[in-house]
Order: structure tokens, then C-alpha cells, then sequence
């Protein structure tokens, strides 16, 4: 792979939140779009979405009636991994190393020397990931931001083996897609993520001791000038997805206290308090 003019099909592993909102831009702008699941139903789902933010963007003018039928056109879904073969695939599945490890082996193995190879992680070190892959050269981290069709924002991270020219080819790529790129190097969380941590996690333990609950700390915060506070945006991303990339990240500093997840977190995702997508979270949806 050494243009961008080389790329013209994606292949997106997971269609959860973010891999469908991965799918849609990457069809929006024309690539030949495959999106796999081991699910028919969060396939379903996905498109359904997929239909319903288009139409959203239809109504606000910054989508025409064309460029919606071009879109769904443009993704094909699939429930085999060995159908994924693309110019560049995107994974964005669940937060444990070892089954980001196995995607990417059997997606090395049916795909091109050419394919990039690159993962959606936002708190598992690039370099661990690609560690066990033939050729980690082509293998980089592009993580995206929530609601990923909206989000400008991407980080591009290089693992210690990936080469300079896959890094800026998916710079260059994330460009296409309408996004702008920030380069990181390989650290847990990266930048962002390392730093919006602490809104969460210091957020959790003043609701731990007692000195305010939900819903203050929340107005507290957005009165400061932020959109959302952390207990609001935590069900906006899945109190599961936010709670799994605190404890990923604990894991990753070796104990740090400073990322140490909260035990409040831990029971609602015990109780499947999800946030918005199961209807409860830190609020009630239903």
C-alpha cells in the first residue's frame, strides 16, 4: 500500500456504536464498505441506524435524498470474519487484548500484504495488540471519537513496529473520511482518553463519598461550560464500554490509584445499568 489512491475498500469488525458510525462514514465518502458482526441482529440494528442518522442528516440539509441511497448502497454486511477483505480494515470490538489479538491474526491471514490492519482501541497499547502479527508494520491504531459520523477528532497511533509511511497514509486517510488527525505515540489511553479519565473517575468518587449526587455534580459541571457532565456522558458511551476502558487503563499503569475504577460503576454494570442503550444507567431512559 503506498497511496492513498490505492485504498478503495474498508472493512469495519464490530457493528456496535462505533463500528456503524465507522461504516457510515467510510460509505458516505464512497469506499466499498464491509461491515462484519457474529450478530444478524446488531447487523439489523446497525443499518437501522445507519437510515435513521442519515435521515437526521437529510432534515438538517447536510445530506441530500442521493447521498443516502449512495451510502447504503455502498455497505454490504457480513457475519463471516473471512469475508473481511478490504484495502483497509477497521476493528472496533470489545476492550480485551486477547480477542483483539485473534481478529487481527485471521485478518492478517486472508487479506492482502498491502491491507492496512488498524483498531478502534481507546485504552489497549497498539504495540500489545499487533505483538503476535506477522507483520505489525501494517498494523496502527485509528481511534475514533463518540458519535463517530459526527466527531471530527481521530488519533492515529503508531505501536513500536509500525512504519512512518502506514502512519501517515492513515493520516492521510483519515483526511478522506473527513476527520482531523492527531498523531500519538503508543501509551494506555493515548492522549484523550489519559485525560478525560479523570473526568469520569474523579466524578465517580465524589459521588463514592457522598458530597453530591448525580445529577449536582452534573449541572456543576456543565455550568463550568462543558456540554455534558460525566455522569451523563458515561450513558451517552455505555457505563460497560466507560467502565471497561477504566479498568483497561488500571490495568495498563499497574495499579495506578489514580485510574482505579469505581465500585458504584462496577454494580450498575452487574445490574446491566448500561446508560442509554438498555434504557438505565446513572438516569432512568425508560
Amino acid at each position: 500500500m503506498n497511496s492513498i489512491d490505492n485504498i478503495k475498500s474498508v472493512g469495519v469488525i464490530g457493528a456496535g456504536t462505533m463500528g456503524q458510525g465507522i461504516a457510515q462514514i467510510a460509505a458516505m465518502v464512497g469506499y466499498k464498505t464491509i461491515l462484519f458482526d457474529i450478530e444478524n441482529s446488531a447487523l439489523d440494528k446497525a443499518l437501522q441506524s445507519i437510515e435513521k442518522n442519515l435521515e437526521k442528516g437529510i432534515e438538517k440539509g447536510k445530506v441530500t435524498n442521493e447521498q443516502k441511497t449512495t451510502t447504503l448502497q455502498n455497505i454490504s454486511t457480513v457475519v463471516e470474519l473471512n469475508e473481511v477483505k478490504a484495502d483497509f480494515v477497521i476493528e472496533a470490538i470489545i476492550e480485551k487484548l486477547e480477542v483483539k489479538q485473534k481478529v487481527f491474526s485471521k485478518l492478517e491471514s486472508i487479506n492482502s500484504e498491502n491491507t492496512i490492519l488498524a483498531t478502534n482501541t481507546s485504552s489497549i497499547p497498539i504495540t500489545q495488540i499487533g505483538a503476535g502479527l506477522k507483520h505489525p508494520e501494517r498494523f496502527i491504531g485509528m481511534h475514533f471519537f463518540n458519535p463517530a459520523h459526527i466527531m471530527k477528532l481521530v488519533e492515529v497511533i503508531s505501536g513500536a513496529a509500525t512504519d512512518d509511511k502506514v502512519a501517515l497514509l492513515t493520516k492521510e486517510f483519515a483526511g478522506k473520511l473527513g476527520k482531523v488527525a492527531v498523531m500519538a505515540k503508543d501509551s494506555p489511553g493515548f492522549i484523550v482518553n489519559r485525560v478525560a479519565r479523570h473526568f469520569y473517575v474523579e466524578g465517580l468518587k465524589v459521588l463514592e463519598e457522598g458530597v453530591a449526587d448525580v445529577e449536582t455534580i452534573d449541572k456543576l459541571i456543565q455550568s463550568s461550560g462543558f456540554k455534558m457532565g460525566p455522569f451523563q456522558l458515561m450513558d451517552l458511551i455505555g457505563v460497560d464500554t466507560n467502565f471497561s476502558v477504566t479498568t483497561s487503563m488500571y490495568n495498563s499503569f499497574y495499579q495506578d490509584a489514580k485510574f482505579r475504577p469505581s465500585r458504584i460503576q462496577q454494580q450498575k454494570v452487574d445490574a446491566g445499568h448500561h446508560g442509554r442503550k438498555s434504557g438505565k444507567g446513572f438516569y432512568n431512559y425508560e
